[in-house]
């Protein structure tokens, strides 16, 4: 099975003790955010998990105990975007984000870092051109570091209307128009583009629209085949194996106005203060009353290298 990180908090810029804490412990408890009176329990064991999927914006906080998870596959995803700090208060400066990564992909290798350039939006200062100038100035420093690139569009959550009330979407045409040259940038720098839950026809520029996070994605990272059992896809247009993820929403601390896992600001750092490293929780503590039901997990690897996918 894989066990995800990232798709509700940022486990790895702000919580990277409680995350190595639960390495040691051997397992972790996540509350179900619909339904929070349930419990589910992961055991951490490379037996049975077969890569540890990590999505961050600043990975420096994990990079001095990496060797602590070294039985563990990994595969990271960096979202490093060109947004000032009115837009991202609190991420890192992006050159120090950037040296990040690479210092990660020289431990790890590059086949197992993602570069996440999303979501995209346009703004009087954020503008088409803006963005293909960006794009390839990054693209320039990450090349030979990364996999791919993911790229995406913004989608306005109510809740991202609520706090970035200025944001709009991106036409048709700019979309067209910022593929196509993403595509020349990445064959340019020779990294792969992929977008997730965007438009197919995008694909005509040499895109891979099959999704992110997708079974093929993960199996190139990894370097061997994977017996995925089926099951219902978060979003009816998405390819990628999500799910199995030990964050909690409204706990990242980077603030960032597009961000889709936090309310506001407030309950944010209402529940940061309630963390504690100690706790198999990421907030608070198991209640004594609480019934855990343990995740049957079995690995998905079927032992078999296949040196098509390096």
């Amino acid at each position: 099975m894989i066990i995800h990180t990232g798709s509700r908090t940022d486990i790895p810029a702000y919580y990277s003790r409680w995350f190595y804490n639960r390495i040691k412990e051997g397992y972790v408890l996540v509350r179900n955010p619909y339904y929070p009176e349930q419990v589910i329990g992961y055991q951490l064991n490379p037996k049975v998990v077969d890569a540890i999927c990590f999505c961050t914006k600043n990975p420096e906080p994990m990079l001095d105990r990496l060797h602590e998870i070294c039985e563990f596959q990994q595969i990271w995803f960096v979202t490093i975007t060109p947004y000032g700090k009115e837009v991202e208060p609190y991420v890192p400066d992006k050159e120090k984000v950037m040296n990040s990564l690479k210092r990660l992909s020289k431990e790890i290798g590059a086949r197992r870092v993602h570069w996440r350039y999303d979501p995209v939006f346009i703004h009087e200062k954020y503008t088409v051109d803006f963005h293909i100038q960006c794009f390839e100035k990054m693209a320039k420093n990450l090349s030979g570091y990364v996999s791919s690139a993911v790229i995406s569009f913004i989608d306005l959550y109510q809740k991202t209307k609520k706090n970035f009330p200025n944001v709009r979407v991106v036409t048709r045409k700019e979309q067209e128009i910022l593929m196509e040259a993403f595509a020349k940038t990445g064959e340019k720098y020779g990294i792969a583009i992929r977008t997730c839950c965007e438009n197919k026809e995008f694909a005509k520029y040499g895109v891979d629209v099959s999704g992110c996070m997708t079974q093929q994605v993960m199996e190139k990272s990894l370097g061997y085949l994977l017996k995925v059992p089926k099951s219902k896809s978060v979003r009816q247009e998405c390819n990628c194996l999500l799910g199995n993820d030990i964050g909690m929403y409204n706990t990242c601390g980077h603030g960032c106005l597009y961000c889709y896992a936090n309310y506001d600001r407030k309950t944010v750092c209402i529940n940061m203060k309630q963390h504690d490293p100690e706790s198999p929780l990421l907030v608070g503590v198991p209640k004594a009353e609480e019934k855990i039901s343990w995740s049957k997990q079995e690995s998905y690897c079927d032992g078999q290298l296949c040196f098509d996918l390096f």
